[in-house]
């Protein structure tokens, strides 16, 4: 086993355990803010969320992705000060906005609630955009241990404010919002403090002007090109809720926010991680000329992790949700079963999407993200004109599966991965999941078990298959035993 292929299994632990301890966070927590906070609330909190995460993810105008692709330290240096000055350009400009077009924003989304917060926006997008320069570049430094711990201790002080909040009385939509702020403002002050810590000498020897310039030209595709992209990407992720909030009530987009988090939870424990190792390894395997093995290592090891748990969510979702939060939840449990689908297809396909960047094919990418906003629109628009809420997330559903579907396999033949093999491991991985997604359908609907029985059950059931395929996995296997011989190594020297 190569040193390289246990670097990438332990950069992605480090991250996934960091990712797991800050989301178990949330799930510990989230029964009694669900029950502290109305689905309106969460509604509330949800589209302003969606306002400040279309502007933030185009706020360094895409530059912060090209942080990893040169060799030299010094051009990526300058490409964080033009990230960063962007940022800055992007923000003060969102305030003007803010300030002369406030009602407009409120008529537009339908939703009045929300304009006493819009002028957190501003500060909000600043932040998002300082977030993801900075992270691009950690990534770059390969200091993935202590994203971990960053994100650990933002989860808490999120999840903290908001418990501590709404016992305080604190319940409005707007104690969501200030405390998702908080928790980023404090995870983006850690990590800055120690970026600067450790590269201050470099950023001050390498940061010019005349480079910033130069970085500006030579990378200017990401902002003429990808900005557009990320712009139909983030729209693209956030219609559901600006639909839903203009066509239905806050308390149905609070049922979608809630009901999302849940389904995407395995994209935000793990495929995130995966995201960032991957995207800094295949820009490294790229240089080297040969990106095959990194991608359908990376292919494989996402389907595996994903399938079973979205599987077992598309039976027992309902049943999640009554016994987590209440009966007055169930619904959103309904949302996260007809979701579960697409959210397993988005889990394989959005890490991968990064060789879009990788190989600087800015122009297939927008391509891809425009076929997705069309898509995502046209299927929510057809079930929020018929007033039904479930045709519009179910096309959205069937939809997504088709696309991210369609996705994951572009960006695989781009490393010379062919169909044929593609199908290979998602069929193996399904059939090894059959069994046990026949016998909780058994269970749920010919022996009539109670919701907390199957709940538990499926837990057992993830955590069983979860334990299967990490012993059979080669790379992180190494990467633990390389862990344990050093420990014993360095006990026999002491």
């Amino acid at each position: 086993m190569s040193k390289h292929s246990t670097t990438f299994a332990g950069n992605v632990l480090k991250l996934t355990s960091g990712s797991v301890v800050a989301q178990g966070i949330g799930v510990l927590l989230a029964p009694i803010v669900a029950r502290l906070f109305a689905p309106e609330a969460f509604g509330v909190a949800a589209l302003f969320t969606s306002i400040t995460s279309i502007v933030g993810i185009v706020a360094c105008l895409r530059y912060e992705l090209s942080i990893m692709l040169p060799e030299s330290d010094d051009e990526a240096a300058n490409l964080l000060g033009v990230s960063l000055l962007c940022v800055m350009i992007v923000a003060g400009i969102t305030a003007l906005v803010i300030v002369c077009f406030d009602d407009v924003i409120i008529s537009l989304f339908n939703v009045s609630e929300v304009k006493k917060y819009l002028w957190l926006v501003p500060p909000a997008v600043l932040l998002a955009g300082i977030s993801l320069a900075l992270n691009n570049w950690n990534s770059r430094t390969k200091q993935f241990g202590r994203l971990s711990i960053i994100r650990v201790v933002s989860a808490f002080i999120t999840q903290g404010a908001k418990v501590v909040a709404g016992f305080a009385g604190y319940v409005s939509g707007g104690v969501l919002i200030l405390a998702g702020i908080l928790g980023g403002l404090v995870a983006t002050l850690i990590l800055g403090c120690q970026i600067w810590k450790n590269d201050n000498q470099l950023f001050k020897s390498s940061i010019r002007r005349q480079k910033i310039g130069y970085g500006i030209k030579r990378y200017r595709n990401f902002s003429l090109i990808d900005t557009w992209g990320g712009l139909l990407n983030i729209i693209s992720w956030q219609l559901p809720v600006l639909l839903l909030s203009f066509y239905f009530s806050p308390a149905i987009v609070g049922f979608y926010a809630l009901g999302s988090a849940v389904v995407m939870m395995p994209l935000k424990i793990i495929g995130s991680a995966v995201a960032q190792v991957f995207y800094q390894k295949a820009s490294e395997e790229k240089n080297r000329g040969d990106v095959y093995k990194i991608v359908i290592n990376t292919y494989k090891r996402l389907v595996a992790a994903g399938l079973f748990p979205l599987l077992m969510l598309c039976i027992i979702g309902q049943d999640l949700f009554v016994v987590a939060f209440g009966h007055n939840w169930s619904e959103a449990g309904i949302y996260t079963q007809i979701l579960a689908p697409w959210a397993f297809f988005t889990f394989v396909g959005s890490p991968l999407s990064t060789l879009f960047l990788v190989f600087e094919r800015q122009h297939f990418a927008l391509l891809m993200h425009a076929a997705i906003f069309i898509t995502r629109f046209i299927s929510l628009y057809i079930g929020c004109i018929l007033g039904n809420v479930y045709i519009a997330l179910g096309l959205f559903s069937l939809t997504g599966v088709v696309v991210y579907g369609g996705l994951a396999y572009w960006n695989m033949r781009l490393a010379g991965i062919s169909f044929y093999v593609c199908a290979t491991v998602f069929l193996r991985y399904f059939c090894y999941c059959c069994p046990a997604a026949l016998s909780l359908l058994f269970m749920k609907y010919y022996l009539g078990l109670s919701s907390v029985i199957l709940l538990i059950v499926s837990i057992f059931m993830i955590c069983f298959y979860g334990l299967i395929v990490f012993c059979k996995d080669d790379y992180f296997k190494e990467y633990i035993n390389s862990k344990i011989a050093k420990h014993f190594m360095h006990g026999i020297a002491y």
